[in-house]
């Protein structure tokens, strides 16, 4: 029995030796180059506005190229609830006591800083405190003092003539509704979206060039005209939030996503960001670029409600203080 298992085990050692003779040998495949790494951009997992010390975890950000509806309106209202927690003071950066005096300063704050207007509006409205009055007013001595806020000659028409329109048309009042607010002279959508919401509680969205620039870097969309962006922005949102909205987007735009160099280093949307990367990544340089009180510097009003100054915030000096 052993005899015969030797002699079975070694023929078929043999007949597999003689078939691997017989196989052809295959041809060696050319090496391939090995692609390039793809370089990935990282972003904070964590606000490192929020965390001093150490520089936080890393996480990688995919860019939404093919991203569904359904996860842009997640992706966001998450954006939104971040910035809420960051920025729970945001409110309107121009100084008012009423919706007349909101209207005019939000008309003159086109192409110059809310913190000009604030610094301007107090000799204004000192002298001219009503509609009737500013209707009444002298062109030339209301050009005198709007004058820092620049293209004066143009702001004063408008002003003068927004005020006539009140008393002419609305017995001196401002309307609450947006069809009539855009009659009135110098008075646009985004003007008449910041005082529905602010002086009258109803919501709208206030797409100033902050607004527009940071829901483009967020792809939220594409359009580059202020009514288009209004539109799409507003679809992703529940109408009630529209106008914390507007303050969480514009506050973040002036605090730390900026033009020309965002914090993205400090920034506390990093993970949710397609952008993230465009500015300075580093998380201490970064928070050298901080403005307002995140930088620890003046706000833009002279009189912010007592939450900012809770928060850190300071009081913007008087016209001439420096």
């Amino acid at each position: 029995m052993k005899k015969a298992a030797s002699v079975k085990k070694a023929a078929s050692a043999k007949k597999a030796a003689s078939a691997k003779k017989a196989a052809p040998a295959k041809k060696a495949a050319p090496a391939r180059k090995a692609p390039a790494a793809k370089k990935v951009t990282v972003a904070p997992k964590k606000a490192t506005a929020r965390v001093k010390g150490a520089a936080p975890a890393k996480a990688v950000v995919h860019p939404p190229g093919d991203e569904s509806r359904t996860a842009l309106v997640r992706r966001a209202r998450r954006i939104n609830r971040e910035l809420a927690e960051v920025y729970p003071y945001a409110h309107p950066e121009l100084d008012f006591d009423n919706p007349f005096q909101l209207v005019v300063a939000t008309v003159l704050s086109a192409q110059t800083t809310d913190l000009r207007v604030n610094q301007t509006t107090p000799a204004l409205f000192a002298k001219y405190p009503t509609p009737e009055d500013l209707a009444a007013a002298n062109p030339e001595e209301v050009e005198e003092i709007l004058r820092p806020t620049g293209f004066f000659r143009a702001k004063t028409k408008s002003v003068i003539g927004l005020s006539k329109a009140l008393v002419e048309e609305f017995g001196g009042e401002v309307p609450g509704r947006l069809e009539d607010l855009v009659k009135l002279p110098g008075v646009g959508r985004k003007t008449a979206f910041v005082v529905l919401g602010n002086a009258f509680g109803r919501p709208g969205i206030t797409v100033d060039t902050h607004f527009q620039r940071l829901v483009r870097r967020w792809q939220w969309t594409a359009e580059t005209d202020p009514d288009k962006i209004e539109a799409a922005v507003g679809a992703l949102f529940p109408k009630s939030d529209w106008t914390d909205l507007s303050h969480h987007v514009i506050w973040h735009g002036r605090r730390i996503c900026h033009a020309r160099k965002p914090a993205c280093g400090a920034c506390p949307i990093a993970p949710l960001c397609p952008a993230y990367g465009e500015g300075e990544t580093d998380p201490e340089k970064a928070k050298k670029l901080l403005k307002y009180e995140k930088g620890g510097f003046p706000g833009q009003r002279l009189r912010p409600p007592q939450a900012y100054l809770d928060a850190g915030g300071k009081p913007a000096p008087p016209l001439g203080a420096g």
